[in-house]
């Protein structure tokens, strides 16, 4: 994780709290909030993180938004006392009684796939090293990827068409088509990380479609190796989890027992068009007998 120190500044969000000029500050906050209670424990580091982003967002957000933070921070016994502090100061006193906390999951996720990818570098990190303790994550882990699969993904970065690589991620991921292009043109990279964990890639493969794949992150060897010490610090569960996320927020493109091999398709057009070829060859011989016949 990058050292506090390093970290952005916090007028940063406000281009990402604002874009397309809708304010999604209260989303942002609510958001990790939400992220950062369901970690039992924190290190000082991911604590000063938390602090430094939530206390920049407290003096933007509205008073439902904080009431709902309020509540959420105060019934978890690790919460960060500067946060608590500030809470409880006369100006951010929510005026507004607070709102219900529970909300619609698909409206959580939906809001954490739009952020992680409006997200800057850190704020990314940041989501990622809460996610591999959600309590949705205990349930049963996704096989790997098959090898077949991992070498065409890689070939198609290879041969710098994120097209074909997109088109592969969706079906091996189970994600939208929409999600998928997203993730393979992102110029940031830390989504392709993501997606190369959850099928179980090795890093050196990793490494070589960062290279390739998208010029913005392969142009940059530092950013490269940025993002090869981001996956060995992502858990398997933080990367199973935000690829559930990322399905049930953007729905399956296809059903997920089709196709069963990458070749499927191939085979399927193959033993549909011999037969016609065939069928088509066989007219043309067997059409001069008949006529041959009626002659007679």
């Amino acid at each position: 994780m990058a050292k506090s120190s390093a970290y952005p500044p916090l007028d940063s969000l406000v281009d990402l709290a604002c874009r397309d000029g809708v304010d999604i500050r209260p989303t942002l906050l609510r958001v990790l909030t939400d992220l950062y209670v369901q970690k039992p424990a924190h290190s000082a580091e991911e604590e000063t993180q938390y602090v430094e982003l939530a206390r920049g967002l407290i003096d933007a957000v509205d008073a439902a938004t904080l009431a709902i933070v309020a509540a959420r921070l105060s019934a978890y016994p690790a919460a960060p006392t500067a946060i608590l502090g500030r809470l409880a100061s006369p100006s951010a006193r929510p005026a507004a009684p607070p709102l219900p906390q529970t909300e619609p999951k698909p409206t959580v996720r939906n809001d954490l796939v739009e952020l992680f990818f409006a997200a800057n570098t850190e704020e990314r990190r940041l989501i990622l090293t809460n996610l591999d303790v959600a309590a949705e994550t205990a349930a049963r882990r996704p096989a790997p990827a098959s090898s077949e699969v991992i070498r065409r993904l890689e070939n198609a970065a290879l041969q710098r068409n994120p097209g074909e690589f997109s088109r592969m991620l969706e079906r091996a991921l189970g994600i939208s088509r929409n999600l998928a292009e997203r993730i393979a043109r992102d110029a940031s990279g830390e989504p392709i990380v993501v997606a190369a964990r959850a099928l179980g890639m090795t890093a050196a493969v990793l490494q070589r479609i960062l290279l390739f794949l998208n010029p913005a992150i392969g142009q940059s060897v530092e950013r490269v190796y940025d993002l090869a010490r981001l996956y060995d610090e992502l858990t398997p569960a933080a990367g199973e989890r935000m690829l559930t996320i990322w399905r049930q927020a953007g729905g399956r493109s296809r059903p997920p027992h089709e196709p069963v091999h990458w070749d499927d398709e191939r085979r399927d057009a193959r033993s549909l068009s011999t037969p016609a070829r065939y069928r088509s060859d066989r007219r043309r011989v067997v059409q001069p007998s008949h006529v041959k016949t009626s002659g007679k």
